[in-house]
Parts: structure tokens; C-alpha cells; sequence
């Protein structure tokens, strides 16, 4: 196992990442946060803390999404999906929709999000943020506009994100 990102480490790229999203959505006129359950929420419950505090005053409209049913593996047989909550209490019509998910691997988490995501309205734009994007794994034509690390890892290999909320600590690995 080999550390990634440490906690101290994970602390400057969130605080990297909201200050990213503010220069491109400075007042987050029209723009919206949405969250990829089930991992991807630590992340954007983080980056939605941090631009709160960075920006007091601005209400940046905030959700969960559940993706489970838009799978493209939901009737593989590989077990029973137990889905999570999905939160988003806003429309999307005509948003700029910023979505964060912890890991960007084939691309087909984000498909799914993306199929899901229409049930709330139709988008303006549509703009990708992740902690780690795995580069040269993608089955999908999909890329970040935000990205916390870039790594390259072999297919064997697995990222996993560490969150003290959920694991007690915080840290990316990458399992061997």
C-alpha cells in the first residue's frame, strides 16, 4: 500500500480545488454542486463547507446524487444494489452544474450521473470535479475540469479514499 495523498496533503488540494471552482464561478450566479453517492459526497461536502466559509453570504445550491438504478451494471447479477439517498431539493434547468465524485476511473460512474442528473432538469453546462483521476483508464470519452491528482496506475492496482467520517482517518492509497 502506498500513500497518495496525506491528510495534511488531501486538506490543501480540497482547499485548491473550491478556490479553482470560485475562480471560474465567482458568485455561483446559476451554478449548482452535486455530489456522487456513495463516496464522492465526502468530497463535495468538504468543498461545499470550504466555499462556504470562503464565501460568506452566497448560497451555493447543494445535493446528493444517487446513481444506482442508471448503472449500466444495475441488472448484472452481481448482487443486490442497496441505493442511497438522492438530495437535490433545486432544478438544474438552465445551471451550470459542477458534479464531484472521489475517483475518475473508466468514466462510467460519471455517465451514469450524468443519465440521472436529467431527471432534475437540463443543464446549461455540465463541468466534472474529482480527487483523483486514474488518466489512462477510461473506457468512456470523459475528462475533469477540476482535478486533484492525476496518477497512473496499472489495472491491478486500486485508489482507494480514506475519510474520517466514514474510515476514520484521512488519506488516498493506492492498493496493490
Amino acid at each position: 500500500m502506498k500513500s497518495i495523498l496525506t491528510d495534511r496533503q488531501l486538506a490543501i488540494t480540497i482547499d485548491r480545488l473550491s478556490h479553482q471552482l470560485i475562480e471560474n464561478h465567482p458568485q455561483f450566479e446559476n451554478t449548482v454542486l452535486i455530489g456522487l453517492q456513495p463516496r464522492g459526497i465526502y468530497l463535495s461536502d468538504r468543498i461545499n463547507n470550504k466555499l462556504q466559509t470562503l464565501l460568506p453570504g452566497v448560497k451555493v445550491p447543494y445535493g446528493r446524487l444517487d446513481i444506482t438504478f442508471y448503472r449500466d451494471d444495475y441488472k448484472s447479477g452481481k448482487g443486490l444494489h442497496t441505493p442511497n439517498e438522492t438530495d437535490i431539493d433545486f432544478s438544474i434547468d438552465n445551471k451550470h452544474v459542477v458534479l464531484v465524485d472521489d475517483v475518475l476511473y473508466t468514466g462510467r460512474t460519471i455517465r451514469s450521473a450524468m443519465d440521472a442528473m436529467l431527471d432534475f432538469g437540463r443543464p446549461a453546462t455540465v463541468e466534472l470535479l474529482v480527487l483523483i483521476d486514474r488518466r489512462f483508464s477510461r473506457e468512456l470519452p470523459i475528462q475533469p475540469d477540476y482535478t486533484g491528482r492525476t496518477i497512473d496506475a496499472i489495472i491491478t492496482e486500486k485508489v482507494r479514499v480514506l475519510w474520517k467520517e466514514r474510515d476514520g482517518k484521512d488519506e488516498v492509497v493506492l492498493i496493490a
